[in-house]
């Protein structure tokens, strides 16, 4: 099939999908039902409705899965001594039941919302990321 503009016997110099102009590449627009021609906007390049009643196009949607909330220990890794340098505060280590724990804040979401608190035993290492609203 060569495509042609209507006013020029010229074949066009790319062949692309129907949706883009030939001639200068530009999307074309959706086809009307009171035109019988889709014409380019930007070089007037024009193409018979007749050419779209053969194609079809499909699609397929994909769905993220819900966030849930973060309410237990999410992420834990033992720590060794030389990481458990830092402030301490008053928690309870949710393996051991150790009373003191520290804690070091990371930036992990956008600037206006609070920074994220990981926490580490003192006793058994356990490292992890727990709810703040306990």
């Amino acid at each position: 099939m060569s495509i042609q503009a209507e006013s020029s016997n010229m074949p066009a110099p790319v062949v692309t999908d129907l949706e883009f102009c030939p001639w200068c590449g530009s999307i074309l627009p959706l086809i009307s039902r009171l035109s019988d021609v889709v014409c380019c906007q930007r070089c007037q390049f024009k193409r018979s409705v007749k050419e779209y009643e053969s194609s079809m196009e499909e699609f397929t949607i994909q769905f993220t899965e819900k966030k849930t909330e973060k309410t237990q220990v999410d992420i834990y890794e033992e720590k060794s001594d030389e990481e458990l340098i830092g402030p301490t505060v008053e928690r309870q280590c949710p393996r051991c039941n150790h009373d003191i724990m520290t804690y070091t804040t990371r930036q992990t979401r956008s600037a206006d919302e609070g920074q994220t608190v990981f926490y580490t035993c003192i006793k058994c290492k356990l490292f992890g990321l727990w709810d703040v609203k306990q």
